[in-house]
C-alpha cells in the first residue's frame, strides 16, 4: 500500500520500502507495484470539472510575477473516474502553475474521499500556465512566518478548491455511463514545441535558452530540437457516443505572461474551443515531459502569436481524433500499477543556508519565494513522504502518470520501453523535486539544471519505476 498522509512514521515507510542507503534512495520493492489485471466489460465513466479561478490579489508562479488583477478566462479542473476495475481511478488536469509536496497530496486524498476510493488511485496533473496558482503548502507556512513577502497560495481559496472538487467528484459518480470502446489517435503539431536547450559550445554545455518566447533571432533560427511532436488522444466511447477524450501534448504552455492577467494560456484556449464544439464529451488536457520543451521559436510573446498557437493546438487536438482506432473492451482487461521513489536532494541544498537567504529582507522577492520551495522539499524528504509515479493499462493502451517538471527525454523513453502499446505521459503531477532533467544533461548546465532539486540519480530512480509500471 502506499503513503501519503504527511505525518507518515518512518517505521512505516522502511517496512513498505526497499532502502538503499549507499545512493540515498528508495524505490518500492516489485511486489508492490504489480496490480492484479481486470476484465474492462464493466468499466463506467463519470466526467467532472469545477472552476479554480483564484480571486485577485492572488500570487502567480510562486509569488515573484504580478498578481491576479484581471480574469482573462477562468482556470478549470478537468477530469474524470473510472469505476467497474477495482476501487475507481481518478485522473485529473488542473489549470494552475503546480501542486507540490503535501499541496498534491491535500488534492488527491479530496478527490479521492469524493470518490470513496484511496490517494494512491488519484493522478492529479497542473497544466503549468504561469499566470496561475502554484500551490505548496509548507512554502506558504514559510513566507508567511516572514511576515514582508507575498503569499505563495491563498489556504482558504486552497482549501474551498478541495471542498469543491471533493462535491464535484460526489455528483459525478452518481451519473456514470457505460463504456464500451476506446479509442486511440494522434495528430502532428506544427509550430508550436521547440527545445530550450538548443544554443551550445562544442562540449555540449548550454550557452543561451529560448524560453516560453523568444526575440532573438539568431535562437529563433535554430533547429526545433528534441521534442514530441505528436498530441496524442484517448477517448472513451458508450456505443458511438464519445464521452470523454484526454489529450496528451508535450511544451510549456506559456505564450506571455506576469502581466496579471489570469489566463488558461493557448493551450487551455485550444480546450476550450474543442469543449465548446462537443459539449457532451469531456475534453482533458495534460502537460507532457516538457521541462526543457517550450513555443519560443514560434512565439515572440504577442497577443497575436496566442493566437496563432492556439489555432496549431486546437488543429492537432482535431487531427488526433480525426481517425480514432476504436477497440470493444469486452475482452480487454484494466490495470493500475504504482511505484515509489524517494530520490536524493541535490548535495548543495543546506537548510540553513536557505533559511537565512529566505530570512534576508534585502534579497529580492524571488530570491526569497523561490527557496521557501527548496527549504519544503528538504523537510519532506526528512519525512521521507515518497513521490507517486502511476500507470493506467486499458487494452492496449498505458497512461503514464510522472511528476514535476521533467525533461522530454523521459516522454521519448516511456514510449520506447513499449513501442507496441499506445502510450501517453502526463507529467508535472507532485512539483517538489522542481525540474527534473536526464543526468545526461546535469554537466551541461543551463536554468533547468540550476533549478533541480534532486541529485542526477533521480534519473535512473524515475525510468526503474517507469519501466516497472509500465511493464
Amino acid at each position: 500500500m502506499a503513503l501519503y498522509a504527511s505525518d507518515v512514521s518512518r517505521r512505516d515507510f522502511l517496512a513498505q520500502t526497499l532502502l538503499t542507503t549507499a545512493a540515498g534512495w528508495s524505490l518500492l520493492a516489485p511486489e508492490q507495484g504489480r496490480a492484479a489485471e481486470a476484465p474492462a466489460g464493466e468499466l463506467r465513466i463519470a466526467t467532472f470539472r469545477f472552476d479554480v479561478t483564484p480571486p485577485k490579489g492572488h500570487s502567480c508562479c510562486g509569488g515573484w510575477i504580478k498578481p491576479i488583477e484581471v480574469v482573462d478566462d477562468p482556470l478549470e479542473a478537468v477530469g474524470i473516474v473510472l469505476l467497474g476495475a477495482g476501487k475507481p481511478i481518478i485522473l485529473c488536469a488542473v489549470d494552475w502553475t503546480g501542486l507540490l509536496n503535501e499541496a498534491h497530496v491535500q488534492w488527491r486524498t479530496a478527490l479521492a474521499q469524493g470518490a470513496g476510493t484511496t490517494p494512491d488511485r488519484v493522478a492529479v496533473h497542473c497544466v503549468h500556465q504561469h499566470n496561475a496558482p502554484m500551490a505548496c503548502l509548507e512554502a506558504e507556512r514559510i513566507v508567511a512566518a516572514e511576515g514582508d513577502l507575498p503569499h505563495i497560495v491563498m489556504v482558504d481559496f486552497f482549501n474551498q478548491c478541495l471542498d469543491n472538487g471533493r462535491t464535484a467528484v460526489e455528483k459525478a459518480i452518481k451519473q456514470a455511463r457505460p463504456v464500451t470502446h476506446i479509442g486511440t489517435g494522434q495528430g502532428k503539431v506544427v509550430g508550436v514545441a521547440s527545445n530550450r536547450r538548443v544554443s551550445r559550445d562544442h562540449d555540449g554545455k548550454v550557452l543561451a535558452m529560448r524560453g516560453s518566447a523568444c526575440k532573438d533571432e539568431r535562437l529563433i533560427a535554430l533547429d526545433e530540437g528534441l521534442i514530441d511532436p505528436y498530441l496524442k488522444t484517448v477517448a472513451f466511447f458508450d456505443g458511438d457516443q464519445k464521452l470523454a477524450s484526454l489529450h496528451y501534448y508535450a511544451t510549456h504552455p506559456m505564450s506571455y505572461y506576469a502581466d496579471g492577467r489570469c489566463s488558461s494560456d493557448f493551450v487551455g484556449l485550444a480546450r476550450k474551443q474543442r469543449q465548446k464544439e462537443e459539449p457532451g464529451c469531456q475534453h482533458v488536457y495534460f502537460t507532457g515531459c516538457s521541462g526543457n520543451v517550450a513555443a519560443g521559436k514560434y512565439n515572440d510573446g504577442s497577443p497575436a502569436a496566442r493566437q496563432t498557437l492556439t489555432k496549431r493546438v486546437y488543429d492537432g487536438l482535431v487531427a488526433s481524433e480525426a481517425k480514432l482506432d476504436r477497440v470493444d473492451l469486452k475482452s480487454a482487461t484494466i490495470a493500475w500499477k504504482t511505484a515509489e521513489i524517494l530520490p536524493p536532494p541535490r548535495s548543495s541544498l543546506h537548510a540553513e543556508m536557505i533559511a537565512q537567504q529566505i530570512a534576508t529582507k534585502t534579497n529580492a522577492v524571488v530570491n526569497r519565494n523561490r527557496p521557501s520551495y527548496m527549504l519544503s522539499w528538504l523537510r519532506r524528504l526528512e519525512k521521507r513522504i515518497p513521490i507517486v509515479l502511476s500507470s493506467l493499462h486499458i487494452g492496449g493502451v498505458k497512461l503514464l502518470h510522472l511528476p514535476a517538471e521533467m525533461f522530454i527525454e523521459y516522454q521519448l523513453r516511456a514510449q520506447r520501453l513499449q513501442p507496441d502499446r499506445f502510450v501517453c505521459t502526463a507529467a508535472y503531477g507532485d512539483g517538489g523535486p522542481w525540474y527534473i532533467p536526464v543526468k545526461e544533461e546535469y554537466p551541461n548546465g543551463g536554468y533547468e539544471v540550476s533549478v533541480a532539486f534532486c541529485e542526477p540519480e533521480i534519473d535512473d530512480l524515475i525510468t526503474a519505476g517507469m519501466t516497472q509500471i509500465l511493464s
